[in-house]
């Protein structure tokens, strides 16, 4: 399986991304047939910074669990209101 396959299962999910030239917390917004779209989560804040083009080739690693992740997600939903 490549990487890019693994990826698109992954949509919409929370995780860590380290790229060639950069590391953030984030989420997969998008992966198409040779980039993705990665919102970038500012961890103070716990909100949307920005949103990255990343060329599928320049992903280095990914986590989608641990203790790092499973706190942006708590974070992330404690701000969720009933109703939206």
């Amino acid at each position: 399986m490549r990487m890019i396959e693994r990826l698109k299962d992954l949509e919409q999910q929370y995780m860590f991304l380290r790229w060639v030239s950069g590391q953030e917390y984030g989420k997969l917004e998008f992966v198409g047939d040779d980039f993705i779209e990665f919102k970038i989560i500012d961890v103070d804040s716990m909100e949307y910074r920005e949103t990255l083009i990343i060329n599928s080739q320049l992903v280095l690693e990914v986590a989608i669990g641990g203790a790092d992740v499973s706190r942006v997600v708590a974070e992330i939903s404690s701000q969720l209101t009933f109703g939206e």
